[in-house]
């Protein structure tokens, strides 16, 4: 068993599951034929069972604290993830208007590399940082593979962002299940 806090296990549960999820959503974007649409099905299993292992994870008692700091934790995290639904929600709005709805997967990617600066400090792992620059940088390469190539932007940014989510999620989890 880890020496980690329990609140650090259940955070890096909660960051498997949340991640897990989502990373089983981006594998879901991409229209490919065979033998990739196999590979993004194993990739969405493969999440979907980091997702549990994190529920699991996060599920079990915390030990002490839950108080007004955490509390203020919360409603900052909430904040931000409400301000990045909002921004991924209005540009895919604009996008879909302009006509541009191949674009969507590359804004939305975007946005969601770009919110994890702020969650980075608020949740005391420096980690997402890297995490948030190579999911922007995964989609600037759907936006180059989209101006430069036949390849569709979601296919670049989707499997980009599922593979960088679901990594992310593992060693979360094995970072957790360490000794200090």
């Amino acid at each position: 068993m880890s020496n980690m806090p329990t609140s650090s296990r259940h955070q890096a549960g909660l960051t498997a599951l949340y991640l897990g999820i989502f990373a089983t959503v981006w594998f879901s974007v991409p229209a490919v034929e065979q033998p990739w649409r196999a590979l993004l099905v194993v990739g969405s299993v493969a999440s979907m069972i980091t997702a549990v292992l994190g529920g699991v994870m996060s599920g079990r008692p915390r030990g002490e604290g839950g108080g007004a700091q955490e509390r203020a934790t919360n409603r900052r995290y909430l904040l931000i993830v409400v301000a990045e639904f909002a921004a991924a929600g209005l540009g895919a709005v604009l996008l879909a208007a302009a006509d541009r709805a191949e674009y969507i997967p590359v804004l939305v990617c975007a946005v969601v590399g770009l919110h994890f600066f702020p969650l980075a400090p608020l949740l005391r792992d420096p980690l997402l940082r890297p995490l948030g620059v190579a999911l922007c940088v995964v989609a600037a390469a759907g936006l180059v593979a989209a101006f430069g190539s036949a390849v569709a932007a979601g296919r670049v940014v989707g499997t980009g962002a599922g593979l960088l989510l679901l990594g992310y999620a593992v060693q979360a989890l094995v970072r957790a299940r360490r000794p200090a």
